[in-house]
């Protein structure tokens, strides 16, 4: 009797599923680095958002569900936030190494932890994040990258941690009303759509070319598609404490994938405060029983 995927899956343990995830979400990120030179960072980051929204559609058919105008409203602000985030990290891998934007994206999901949060380990993980972040910053000013990209960088990846931090606080409301990657199908397709007047027809014609198609389908698969379907099988088998645990990998995955994919070796102070970030992350798990669904596409990679 032949064994179906997700009960094959099951028997993955869970921090390689996790590794899997994160190592295909910031594949796609290095995959499109190497578009930006048919387009611009921010035409990639459009086409990845649309594609990955035509995928998510025929994944979800969310029109089989009925959608109030409340709900859609709320999912509407949610696909802003996330088509913003997008594009602004874009932006961002354009100008800084992947694994430092990653790690300097992180701060908005630690600063909502640390904001909503009790505990001293939330409040500590702010401290410990903007060490991280500090000592990131300072080396990208310092390095050999000119001093106008540094600058454009750090700023465009402030931009999408602001932004992923919004993400993640809408992102509990819309939860709320239904499944999240439904509800995700619907916003990442409403965010396209509202960029789609400015960003579309100077993104468009890059698609003329076959291999430019297959690699932005390669990148909605890969940053949006794969690490939602895994997240699927992970969160129902793991605590939230866990889960954000898990999530410190991210940073390190990032930067492996840079290093390995687009030969963007981190120094030791980069590493340093890519530990930094991490040990924040860890900080702010939370100590319940119930699974995390704050995770961002890409991830942001979203």
């Amino acid at each position: 009797m032949p064994v179906r995927p997700a009960a094959a899956l099951e028997r993955v343990p869970v921090p390689a599923l996790f590794v899997v995830s994160g190592l295909t979400q910031y594949l796609g990120a290095a995959i499109a680095v190497g578009l930006f030179a048919a387009a611009g960072a921010v035409e990639v980051g459009w086409l990845r958002i649309a594609a990955s929204a035509v995928l998510l559609l025929v994944w979800r058919r969310p029109w089989r569900r009925a959608w109030s105008r409340r709900d859609l409203a709320w999912v509407a602000v949610f696909g802003l936030a996330l088509a913003s985030m997008n594009l602004a990290f874009y932006v961002a891998i354009d100008h800084l190494p992947l694994g430092t934007a990653v790690a300097i994206e992180f701060c908005g999901p630690v600063a909502v932890a640390a904001v909503t949060g009790r505990g001293w380990r939330e409040r500590g993980a702010i401290a410990v994040a903007a060490a991280g972040v500090v000592l990131l910053a300072g080396v990208t000013l310092e390095s050999e990258l000119p001093r106008a990209d540094a600058v454009v960088g750090l700023g465009a990846i402030a931009v999408a941690a602001a932004c992923w931090a919004a993400y993640i606080l809408l992102g509990r409301r819309v939860a709320v009303a239904g499944s999240g990657v439904t509800s995700l199908s619907v916003a990442m397709t409403l965010g396209a759509l509202a960029f789609a007047p400015f960003l579309a027809p100077h993104a468009l014609p890059v698609l003329a070319d076959w291999r430019h198609a297959v690699a932005v389908a390669g990148i909605a698969l890969f940053s949006s598609v794969v690490p939602y379907a895994l997240e699927q099988v992970i969160l129902p088998r793991v605590s939230a404490a866990t889960f954000s645990v898990l999530l410190a990998l991210l940073p390190a995955t990032a930067a492996v994938v840079g290093a390995v994919v687009l030969r963007q070796v981190p120094t030791l102070p980069e590493l340093a405060g890519l530990v930094l970030v991490s040990g924040a992350i860890a900080m702010t798990a939370r100590r319940s029983s119930a699974p995390s669904t704050d995770r961002g596409p890409e991830e942001p990679g979203a």
